[in-house]
């Protein structure tokens, strides 16, 4: 027993061709270097350098690299950052809570004892298969107000006399986006959900059953408590995506009639207004909100493995 233990260590020790001898801790340093570099290269340093253009004075078409430390994120503060955030915030909550509904629903509906139940479930998730600039553009034409064809149906069916501009009105236009972003994501929350549910015990439901419990109370007290934890991460983690969702957006209203989103707007001063600065002052406050989500998000997912 005493040499098969002491096996390891000897192995640790000594290296068969007398090279450098490396331990647990330096092998790993050693293989996480590259993905640590990959990710200063391609995330890091992209983000200070934006965060430093927010405190310049950095125009595309004017030039000029004034240091001007926060006199681009005051004017932001001072000019549009409460409709910004206002927007941002509908959009994210809107595009959060209905496909959680939807997602929900419809893993109740896979994981009931229905027939063809394996094939629904691959059919549900084509919507999530579908990239999102592909969703835009088609929900782009199902909105269209000259042949969409929600305004077809809607007509046929006498319901309306004259086209609605869905992506052209201030009260229409971000549900609309909604919508659309909505049907691309709500079957991961299913999927997530019904993994969630095939976890629970059957017994727990029988139990309830015999003491008198209907389906009503059995979800509320059996299904919901159980699967706190898939809802809190799927909730948490759908917000964060939403709150930095750029391309449905873009796409179907390019940022007009109330969809202004704190992403959009940043893609307007850089690329459109050619003012760096105040893209990168946009980008500062953006990221210091997102910052308190995903710290948030951090908290809960401590507070579940605790």
């Amino acid at each position: 027993m005493n040499a098969t233990h002491s096996e390891p260590a000897i192995i640790n020790r000594v290296h068969p061709s007398g090279g450098i001898r490396l331990t647990n801790a330096q092998t790993g340093i050693i293989l996480v270097l590259p993905a640590l570099a990959l990710f200063a290269i391609v995330i890091l340093f992209p983000l200070l350098n934006s965060m430093y253009m927010g405190l310049l004075e950095r125009h595309l078409i004017f030039g000029g690299d004034e240091f001007v430390w926060t006199k681009n994120i005051n004017r932001i503060l001072e000019r549009n950052f409460v409709d910004l955030l206002g927007t941002t915030l509908r959009f994210t909550v809107g595009a959060t809570l209905l496909p959680f509904v939807l997602g929900f629903a419809t893993a109740l509906f896979l994981n009931a004892p229905i027939a063809g139940r394996g094939i629904l479930r691959g059919l549900f998730l084509l919507p999530w298969l579908v990239p999102s600039v592909v969703v835009s553009f088609l929900w782009m034409w199902i909105f269209n107000a000259n042949y969409g064809v929600i305004n077809g149906v809607l007509r046929s069916s006498q319901l309306i006399t004259e086209n609605i501009n869905f992506l052209g009105s201030d009260t229409t236009a971000m549900w609309a986006v909604i919508i659309a972003k909505s049907w691309n994501t709500f079957p991961w929350i299913a999927v997530m959900i019904l993994a969630g549910l095939q976890t629970i015990p059957s017994e727990l439901y029988e139990v309830a059953s015999i003491d008198g419990a209907n389906r009503l109370q059995q979800f509320w007290h059996i299904t919901v408590p159980q699967l706190r934890g898939v809802i809190t991460t799927v909730l948490l983690l759908s917000f964060i995506w939403n709150f930095q969702h750029f391309e449905t957006l873009y796409v179907m209203t390019t940022g007009s009639y109330g969809t202004t989103t704190f992403a959009v707007a940043v893609y307007q001063e850089a690329f459109e207004a050619f003012d760096l600065g105040r893209a990168g002052a946009i980008g500062i406050l953006w990221m210091g909100l997102l910052s308190i989500v995903v710290g948030i998000y951090l908290y809960f997912g401590m507070s579940e493995d605790s």
